[in-house]
């Protein structure tokens, strides 16, 4: 007979419809007080169908917050001299206050160069050289949305995070990192896990907050999650299974249920990523104007 499955699931989504929410207030004060609207540049290079389907869903939902929307679709053989005058062009306008290039890119172009040629107070991804630095030393910084959007949910579930042992199995610039970084500033006690990681099972296994970011479906087994602990998956892979395809996280979810808390997938931390990538917008924003707003979304 199945166990009953307990853990709380996150809901995500509702947590990305409530940020969103505020957001669309906080962008109607700051047009009210100052007459400027937040705007956003997204770029596109070649014809990728998901990125494709992720950058539709960013312009819609910055225009439905009511911020401004610049959408640049490049062919694929856009050339790095081009990309870069490109964002030299938005890193001077003032009607862009944050700008994301849609990754991956095509090999022939040198991604670092791309992501460093971002002026740091408008790299809304916050993959930025500088504003990794800032984050690792505990200055403002423009944040990674995924791991942001992690931490609040995280936040908002467990209120103070002190003391809390906090695994994160992962270590890329995208999530891992930042993701460890973050934890660390709400001072937990952080240990990182990767490839090379002795007995992760058994280190995962001593976790009060476990986030997972490695893109294999269902790595995580149940026995490896400590009774009680709180899941933040974050993968999301395509599996065939029983002559249908769906979508699993990076953690057996059905095995997973003497967790207090986790996030399903989907529905858990992918809904927050583009909330989180309007909210970088905000801040971004309100940075270069240098205006405080009543009420502000994010705050973390």
């Amino acid at each position: 007979m199945n166990k009953p499955f307990l853990a709380d699931r996150i809901d995500g989504k509702g947590y990305a419809a409530d940020l969103v929410e505020k957001l669309t207030d906080e962008v109607a004060e700051i047009k009210s007080k100052t007459g400027l609207t937040p705007g956003l540049a997204v770029i596109l290079v070649g014809e990728d169908p998901a990125s494709g389907v992720y950058v539709g869903a960013k312009h819609r939902q910055t225009l439905a917050i009511g911020m401004e929307s610049f959408v640049h679709r490049l062919p694929f053989d856009t050339t790095q001299t081009e990309l870069m005058t490109l964002l030299e062009e938005l890193n001077a306008a003032p009607e862009v206050n944050g700008i994301l290039v849609q990754l991956p890119l095509p090999a022939h172009l040198d991604t670092n160069a791309v992501i460093n040629a971002i002026d740091p107070n408008k790299d809304v991804d916050g993959f930025h050289i500088l504003n990794a630095g800032r984050l690792a030393t505990g200055q403002d910084a423009l944040v990674p949305c995924t791991p942001l959007g992690c931490l609040m949910m995280l936040k908002d579930r467990l209120g103070s995070l002190a003391g809390l042992h906090a695994v994160v199995v992962g270590k890329s610039n995208i999530v891992g990192k930042p993701m460890a970084q973050l934890l660390m500033a709400e001072n937990c006690t952080v240990t990182v896990a990767h490839s090379k990681t002795k007995d992760v099972p058994a280190l995962c296994r001593t976790a009060d907050i476990l986030v997972v970011a490695v893109g294999r479906p269902e790595l995580v087994k149940g026995d490896w999650i400590k009774p009680g602990a709180v899941v933040i998956d974050v993968g999301i892979n395509r599996i065939d299974r029983d002559g249908r395809s769906r979508i699993v996280g990076d953690v057996a979810f059905d095995e997973a249920g003497h967790a207090s808390a986790i996030t399903p997938v989907p529905g858990g931390v992918g809904p927050m990523t583009i909330a989180c990538l309007l909210a970088n917008t905000v801040t971004a924003f309100k940075r270069q104007h240098h205006i405080v707003t009543n009420q502000a979304a994010v705050a973390v």
